[in-house]
């Protein structure tokens, strides 16, 4: 009788035997495909120069290709108001204002603003010129942590010329009377920026009077 006739094999051993027979089998392949690709510490990343203007400055930079314009401009040029929030778009604590119109920055590379007219929370105003919206924000109490707050003014800064411009959103009821600034409108318009402290109330009023209207 075979010697091998009374030998038993759970179904955990038949299993990784039969890995490792797959492994064994395909190392000399991956070992030829590893040869192939070059090591990526001899890469290098790929760079170019661009230039925009950053809060009215010129600004000239060498960057990654990848880098996005959030980390351009708090990790490059150290304005570190522009906050890093989820770095998904989803949150809206990076939103600057480009050419006139409110992006998340954490979103868009740096090399796609070439020329372009940035403008981050510490160009609309400082401790001792605020802009009318910063001040808005510090009488209403629209803040709490502060996190949120460059984005949330930044974003409320576009709103209001977006609204001023006759630009529709979704709850804009009428698309041939004009756009008013509602507290329907500046929901639907702030609906991006998340405040996790909950001050919406607070910033809707902020927002409101500085378009205006009494909060």
């Amino acid at each position: 009788m075979d010697d091998f006739t009374h030998i038993k094999i759970s179904r955990r051993d038949l299993l990784i035997t039969g890995a490792l027979s797959v492994t064994a089998t395909n190392v000399p392949a991956i070992a030829a495909v590893q040869d192939m690709v070059p090591a990526s510490k001899n890469l290098s990343p790929i760079t170019s120069a661009i230039n925009f203007h950053v809060n009215g400055k010129p600004q000239s930079l060498y960057l990654d290709l990848r880098t996005t314009l959030l980390d351009a401009l708090r990790e490059h040029l150290h304005l570190t108001g522009t906050k890093k929030g989820c770095d998904h778009g989803q949150c809206g604590a990076c939103t600057v204002i480009v050419d006139g119109r409110r992006i998340n920055s954490c979103l868009t590379l740096a090399v796609m603003h070439e020329g372009a007219q940035v403008t981050t929370i510490e160009g609309l105003g400082n401790k001792d010129n605020l802009h009318p919206m910063q001040a808005a924000f510090i009488k209403h109490d629209a803040y709490q942590c502060g996190y949120c707050t460059p984005g949330q003014i930044c974003s409320a800064v576009a709103v209001l010329e977006e609204i001023r411009h006759g630009q529709p959103s979704h709850v804009t009821a009428d698309l041939t009377a004009g756009t008013a600034i509602t507290s329907e409108e500046i929901r639907e318009r702030m609906s991006g920026n998340i405040c996790r402290c909950g001050a919406y109330s607070n910033i809707v009023d902020a927002i409101t009077e500085v378009a205006g209207r009494p909060a």
